[in-house]
Order: C-alpha cells, then structure tokens, then sequence
C-alpha cells in the first residue's frame, strides 16, 4: 500500500461532549465494549493497551499527528514521502529496515497511510515478536534521520513520482481532487494541495528540507503509540520504557485552528481528460471539520440521499432519467475542515448540465419532504454492522484508538461512538442540509473526453492541470551502493541487539464443523463470538463456464438482476427490508461461480437468511430493471476500456488463453454481446444451471451449527436438482517461446507489465510448494527480489509482485507493475534478467526468509471473520484438509533449496512467457525488441 489514502470513518466521525454514563449505556445496550488503558511517557509519548486474547497476534501501529496539512507551499508531499522513507532502513535495523525485519517476523507486511492530518506506520505480528516490533517503531522516531542520504532520497521521489503517476495521472479522472480542493480552499490554506504532492515540489525537496520537517514533526509529544492484541501489559510497558523512553521530546506542537472553506462563490471548471470514456461531474460544499456536532447528521443526509434503491437522487437520475449507473454522495471531513462531496460518472454522451438540473430537482422536491423515521432507522442499523466490522481485527481497534486520541483526545470515544450515530433524528438531517447545501456556493468540475467540451456544465472554466511530458532519460541518477558513514545517536544501552522472540505462540485453528444435505448441498462453518457478526457464502458453480460464448455476460446480468426484486418484493422493498436489518447481501459471478454473500448483525441472521431465499428461488424478472442493468454493464464496459490496468488484464487473458476458451473472455462481455442478451436468457441460464448439489455454504461468525444448518435446510427446500452440464475446457499451453504484445495507450505516464504463461490449477500437487518458491521472487512484497531491484534499487515502480492464480483449472503464473513510461524496457530487461538468475541465485538465506515468514505467519492466519471464510472456501473449493493450514506449514518447514530451485527452473522460464506492455507505443515500443524476442506485436493495429 504506502500510498495517500484516507480513511474517511465516515460513519464514526463524533462530536465531544460526552461522558462516561453514555458509554456504560452504550455497553449496556450492545453488550459489546473495547477495554483499553492509556499512560504518557515523560517525552510526551502517549501510549494506548487494548488486550484481545483470541488470536495469538499483537498489532502496532505509531500514529504521528502530521499530515499534509504541516507542509509549507513549494514543498508539498513531504508527509507522505516521510511514509515511504521510514521503512527503508535506521540506525540499529539497518539497510531493509521494517520491511526486512517483517518478512523474517511473519508480519503482515510493514505498512503504512498518509492523510491530511496524520500519517500512521501498522502492523500485526505473532505475538512473539512483541519487543521486537517496540523496539523497530522506537528506531524509526530517534534513531532514523542520520540513514536518510541524497541518494536514498533520490530514489524514493522516484519511488513517490511512480505512485502519483499510477494513482492520478494514468487513470480516469485522477486529476478531481486536485481541481476540487484548489479552488474550494485559498491559496495558504493548507488543505489547498494534495497529500501526495506535486511532482516539482517532490524534486525540488533537499536533504535539508527533509530532516527539518522530520525533526519539527517526528517528536515523542506528537506520535501516539497504539499495541493491541494478545500480550502482557506489564512486561510491555517496559519495553516501551526501554525503547522509547530516552528519545528527546521534541518542540510543543500545537493544534491548528479550525479553517472552514468560506467559499464565497460558485465555481464551475473543466478539464478534457486524456484517459476518460464518459463525462464525470463533481461538487463539493463546504461542510465541517472531524467531530463537529453537525457530521453525524451529514453522514445520514448522503446516505441518505444518494444510497441505494430508496434514495432520491437514484430513483431520479439512475431509475427515472437514466443519466447514470450511480450517484456517489458522502462527507468528508478532516481536522481542520470538511467538504460535502457529490459525485456523478454519466452515460456516454450525456450534457452535464442535464445532469446537474436533475440534482436542483432532487433537492427541491428533499425540501418537502425529507427523510422518514424509517429510512433513518435502516440507514442507522448499516452504520451499526459498519462500526463493529471496523472493529473486527484488532488492528481495527488500534487504528480507531490513535485516531480518537489525537483528533478528540479522547480514546473512549470508541465505546461512546454508537450511541452519537443513533441520536440522528429527522430534524437533525434537515437542518444541516438548509445549514450547508440548500442554495450554498460550491465548486464543480466536469471532467470530459477529449474533444467533447461540448458536455461541461455551461458556463465552467479550463481547470489548470499540470501534465507531466515523456522525457526520455529524464530521471535524476543515484548509487545506492555508494558507502556512506554518519555520526550514529547516543543511547544508554547497545540498540544495534535485535531484542529475541518471546514464547512461542500457539497456533489456534479454528474448529470447523460441516454438513451434507439431502440435496448435495455442503455446509461448513466456524462459530465465533468475538463481535456480535454473522458472515455468510453461497458459492454456486458455474458462472462464465456455463455461457453461451456468443452471448458473454449473462451470468453478471443475472446476478445484478437477482438483487433487483423479487416476486413479492419491489427492488426498494428489497433494499430497505436488507437495510432495516443492518445487512448486506450481495450477488456476483465470477469465471466459474455465482456467488451469493453478505454478512448481518448475528441477531438478525434468520430474516437475513429468508431475504437470501427470497433472492435466490424468486426472482421478479423486472424489464424495466433489467433493461437499467444493462445499461449498467455497458456504461462500465466503456468506463473499462479507459484503464490502461483492465486493458492489461482483459488482454493478458485472451493470451493466457486463447481466443476460442470460454476464460479467455471479461465476463462482463462486451458492449455488442450485452446488446443481444434478452431477458429470457437470463431465465434459461437460471433454470438451468443453479443447482443445489454444485453449491457449497460457508459462514462464520456469532451463530452456532444447529442455528446455521436449520435455516440453510430451509434454503433448500424448494430449490429443485438440475442436470448441469459443463463442456469440456481445451487445454491450454505454455508458448513455446516468448512475445512481445503491446497495446498502445497514447499519452501514457506509466507502462503496465504483465508477464506470465499458464501455469498450474490450485490443485496441482506443485501449486502450494511453487508458491513457496515465488515468495522471495516476486510474493513476498519488499521481501522479494523483484521489488527489491525494481523498486528500492532502480525506483522504477511504485508496486511489483508474481504470483501463481489458479483453481480447479489452469491458471496463470504472472508478474504486474506499472513503471514509469520513459525506463519501459530497462523494466522489462531487468525483470527478465532477475527471472534467469532466480533458479541459480537461490540460497540458504532465501530459504530461512521464507520459512520465517511463512510459517511465523500462521499465527495471524485466522484472526478476522474475513480470514476464516476464506480458508473455509479453501476447504470447500479444492477440498483441502480441515488442517490443510498445517499440512502446509510442515511442507515448508521440509522444503530444501535444491527443491527450490528445480521448482523455479520448471515455472519461471523467462523464454517461454507472454510479455504484454500497455503504454505510449510511440514512445516506448520500438525498444523492446531488443530483449531478443523478435518485433514485438501491436495489439490495437492487429484489432483493427
């Protein structure tokens, strides 16, 4: 990740006057309480316990109150860079920092986030590398700043510039935000630029630059330490003594002033986006900061106002005039402000002004009637099954500790929260929207296709976007393998010791239970009570496999349309009887499955179960649904066709393949396929092909067998047996010998890679053991030789990894990356260079890395409600073992290097791959047929 994400907790934001008698009530009436305790180092160091015992893991997460926010103009992006560089390397840790410390600790991968106010560096652990993880964190904040050099901080701008490019420039509409917020905020307002930055300002930045901010920011009385999980508080309070309590505090930090937008005006803007298909407005008003009094209730009006079946701006703009697939509304808030935020991605060729006069009508006809107790009520019960998934890991629970010390200075807040987002009334709802959008100034933007201006809301300006050029040859040089000595930081005690493992954790596998039904229908389940949460899957076989592959794309409309109704329900009936319990329920398919999943609040379980009978055995075949479905799907077929990251999948399948194989296809199908399909094809698919005995039902969570299995049998009582055929699949191959395909992207700031062959199905006997052997490849993040030389060592990327993707039938081997345009070949050279070495260069090292890993990770295997479904699909799908997870545990601990290495001659033959390029072909493609495989293949003339 280590990218600028927010997170919103859109439905957790509070205000501060409260006390502790409504947190009692509060516990009183869910009987669901986080327990936690709190104490201050004498350097200002606040540190926060939350002990959970059921799992053996402990998650750390150090929580600094600086975001962009802190920055100064002209150097923008410092904040987030810092998120980068706190992992490369410290005194004591040395080179690999937390990332190579990670990989042999069987972390779940270092990491970290960025916002406007804060950034924050998290993991979990087994519970034996507690000190360890302390005594790493405490590095990071007084033992890191001597280790950062000019060349370290060369190749992490390059690194930086990679993300920027891959999350704004080279996607779809990447440039709103910034639009947005430059003009809703005044120049020196410090929520007027990005988090990630603009990519003058991360060149410009200089070392000094850079130890400045870190020695102003990276202080003891601005960082608060948060450890949750299953440890002793005692002998954990020494170590945070230990480690951290000789680091000098640093100068006093003091809380900014509010610094609400006070948009004076309407603004209007445009921008013709290079990668765009479909027209996207934008508006935002200004709303309030984190924690007003106000944001609960602006929580509820977007939801209210645009989720769902039920709300006003769908039944008008998606149901009624058929102007787009969905509105997206939602408030977001930050410390020192917020903004209200209304999104509306049209149909192809739709005026914006159209779309915007729909939005006046909305609103005005809101005016009158607002919104009902009862769709406050359901609205509610999702905020509820929201607030307890948040808390579900106890990563979860430290994350919302930090937050609410810093931004409320109250951590209890977590046990106050629900009772704030129940006291919403009607009144409430109104009166915030005649407070902060009824005839208010906001700021829109209409981001359009090339050569179609002629859509922008009338009226609007040019936007000012900076467009980054392809500049062959462009980038700064650095020798990371240069020596470099600096004057090391006094500490009372050797710091350079790697603190040992405490007692081995014991490793819980969950206890698993399961049924066969009369029908053939299986059931398997774990009970589990730690929040009061009921997780639930119906994996049906078949999807894609069993289409007509003139007609791709029935299954995915037939699993929209399934949620779209039912016989004795509305589609808004529907929704509002799943919302009312604080559920979701929801259809897919996939390649090989219909899928029917969702999870509830465990005292609703079994209206939830008779709403998913309802879905599956009486469907309402609405037309005029069905003909909105459609519309849908292409509208997102067309939106897919501008991401250069789909573009590369949909093609790398056809490779993978072949054009004539039922996979080779999106199973959305295309805009020509969707056309055709009727909606008595959905039927005959459905009739034919759902079938009882091709399904299995998986759950978890606060419910026991007997309860689980009564009303799956109910399930299953007039779901009749059918005799589904499925065709024979041609075999696929690898190519004899590789080539190059590139599909051209014209403009493109990034290349995206992927390089691959089929290779194995998930029940091959070689398919756990060759993904040990790709972990020090390309599976194990920063522990892997591809984004060691790719990332840390060359700053091509911001992201690369390999893996094997398979299931009862073949699937491919296959590495992905996007890496800036103007080094596509040296990319790709390298990346082949690496995979030719890899079956020689294997050693003993790399051995115990994995094993580290992956058998000391097993200790967090199961610990979220998430996790234990899905080794329950695994169980299910491949027919793996109940202690399949031991089983593999113990084929590491054996495997040897000689193994290793035989496995990585067999499935990582660089000579015997398809290397797909999605990029600048003007630019780009002509150099690539010097990695020796011929004049490389131009998908998009050979299509046309």
């Amino acid at each position: 990740m280590r990218t600028s994400f927010k997170f919103y907790f859109l439905a957790f934001l509070v205000s501060l006057f409260t006390g502790n008698a409504l947190a009692q009530q509060t516990a009183e009436a869910t009987g669901f309480e986080v327990d936690f305790e709190t104490f201050t180092l004498d350097n200002g160091l606040k540190v926060i316990f939350h002990v959970d015992r059921s799992d053996p893991v402990v998650a750390v997460a150090l929580t600094s109150h600086v975001g962009s926010a802190r920055e100064k103009e002209g150097r923008t992006g410092f904040a987030h860079l810092f998120e980068h560089l706190l992992f490369l390397e410290s005194e004591n840790l040395g080179k690999g920092g937390l990332d190579k410390l990670s990989a042999r600790i069987g972390g779940s991968g270092a990491n970290g986030s960025t916002s406007r106010d804060r950034t924050n560096y998290f993991q979990t652990v087994p519970n034996d590398a507690l000190e360890k993880m302390i005594w790493a964190e405490a590095d990071k904040l007084g033992y890191f700043i001597n280790t950062v050099t000019e060349p370290v901080l060369a190749k992490e701008k390059q690194v930086v510039k990679n993300e920027k490019r891959q999350a704004v420039d080279n996607r779809p509409y990447g440039h709103t935000q910034y639009v947005i917020d430059k003009n809703l905020y005044p120049q020196g307002h410090p929520y007027n630029w990005q988090v990630i930055g603009s990519l003058e300002d991360l060149q410009n930045a200089t070392l000094a630059d850079v130890k400045e901010f870190f020695n102003r920011w990276y202080v003891p009385n601005n960082v608060v330490l948060t450890i949750a999980g299953d440890f002793d508080t005692d002998q954990a309070k020494e170590w945070v003594e230990k480690y951290f309590g000789e680091i000098e505090r640093g100068p006093e930090v003091k809380d900014l002033d509010k610094r609400p937008a006070n948009l004076e005006q309407t603004k209007k803007l445009y921008f013709e986006d290079n990668f765009a298909r479909l027209p996207e407005l934008t508006m935002a008003w200004p709303s309030v900061p984190s924690y007003d009094k106000d944001s609960y209730a602006l929580d509820v009006l977007a939801n209210y106002l645009a989720e769902g079946k039920n709300a006003p701006f769908y039944k008008e703009l998606v149901a009624n005039k058929k102007l787009t697939p969905n509105v997206r509304m939602y408030n977001y808030n930050s410390e020192l402000a917020g903004q209200f935020m209304l999104q509306v991605r049209a149909y192809d060729g739709t005026d914006l002004d159209k779309v915007q006069s729909a939005i006046e009508e909305t609103f005005r006809k809101f005016e009158k009637v607002g919104i009902s107790e009862k769709d406050l009520k359901r609205i509610k019960a999702g905020q509820e099954t929201s607030f307890y998934n948040s808390l579900s890991s106890v990563l979860g629970k430290g994350f919302q500790l930090a937050q609410y010390e810093i931004f409320a200075n109250d951590p209890d807040m977590i046990n106050k929260e629900i009772e704030y987002i129940l006291a919403v009334t009607p009144q409430d709802v109104m009166r915030v929207y005649k407070k902060y959008i009824q005839n208010k100034p906001f700021v829109a933007t209409s981001f359009v296709p090339k050569g179609q201006v002629e859509l922008a809301l009338e009226g609007s300006k040019p936007a000012e976007v900076e467009e980054e050029k392809i500049v062959m040859g462009a980038e700064q040089e650095f020798d990371l393998e240069e020596e470099v000595t600096y004057q090391r930081t006094p500490s009372s005690f050797d710091r350079t010791v790697e603190p040992p493992y405490g007692d081995s954790p014991q490793v819980k596998v969950p206890e698993i239970w399961e049924e066969k039904l009369e029908k053939g229908l299986e059931i398997y389940g774990i009970t589990n009570s730690e929040v009061p949460l009921v997780q639930f899957m119906l994996e049906i076989k078949g999807g894609m496999l069993l289409e007509d592959p003139s007609k791709i794309g029935v299954s995915n409309l037939l699993a929209n349309l399934l949620t779209k109704g039912t016989k004795n329900r509305t589609p808004q009936e529907l929704e509002e009887a799943i919302e009312l319990l604080g559920a979701n329920i929801r259809v897919d398919a996939t390649d090989e499955k219909m899928i029917i999943s969702g999870s509830t609040l465990a005292k609703n379980f079994d209206e939830t179960m008779d709403l998913v009978r309802e879905i599956l055995l009486e469907p309402r075949w609405d037309e005029e649904e069905f003909s909105l479905v459609k519309q849908q799907v292409i509208s997102r077929i067309q939106q897919e066709k501008a991401s250069p990251n789909n573009i590369a999948s949909d093609e790398f399948k056809k490779l993978i393949y072949g054009k004539d194989h039922i996979l080779s296809h999106n199973n959305l199908g295309t805009e020509e396929s969707v056309a055709q399909i009727s909606l008595e094809d959905l039927k005959n698919y459905y009739n034919n092909n759902l079938s009882p005995d091709l399904a299995s039902f998986l759950i978890v969570g606060d419910i026991d067998q007997e309860a689980a299995i009564a009303e799956v049998e109910k399930l299953t009582e007039d779901w009749s047996v059918k005799n589904v055929i499925f065709e024979d699949l041609a075999e696929v191959t690898p190519p004899a010998e590789s080539q190059v395909y590139f599909y051209d992207v014209p403009g493109a700031k990034q290349s995206v890679l992927h390089i691959g062959y089929p290779a194995l199905a998930e029940t091959d006997e070689d398919f756990f053991p060759a993904t040990v052997m790709n972990y020090r490849l390309g599976g194990g993040s920063f522990a892997s030789q591809l984004t060691q030389e790719l990332r840390e060592g060359k700053g091509y990327t911001y992201g690369i990894r390999s893996g094997f993707d398979g299931s009862t039938i073949t699937g491919p081997f296959l590495i992905s990356s996007g890496v800036r345009s103007n080094i596509t070949f040296e990319a790709v050279d390298l990346i082949k260079e690496i995979l030719e070495d890899y079956p020689e260069n294997f050693n003993e090292q790399d051995l115990e890395v994995t094993k580290g890993f992956m058998i000391k990770s097993n200790a967090r295997k199961f610990e979220t409600l998430g996790s234990k479904l899905q080794m329950l699909r695994e169980i299910s799908n491949f027919n793996k073992p109940k202690d399949y997870a031991l089983q593999q545990e113990e084929t590491v601990r054996n495997i040897t290097v000689p193994e290793i290495k035989a496995l990585a001659q067999k499935y990582v033959n660089p000579n015997k791959m398809y290397y797909l390029i999605v990029g600048d072909a003007a630019t780009q493609l002509e150099r690539l047929e010097e990695l020796g495989f011929g004049k490389s293949i131009l998908l998009n003339e050979e299509m046309e």
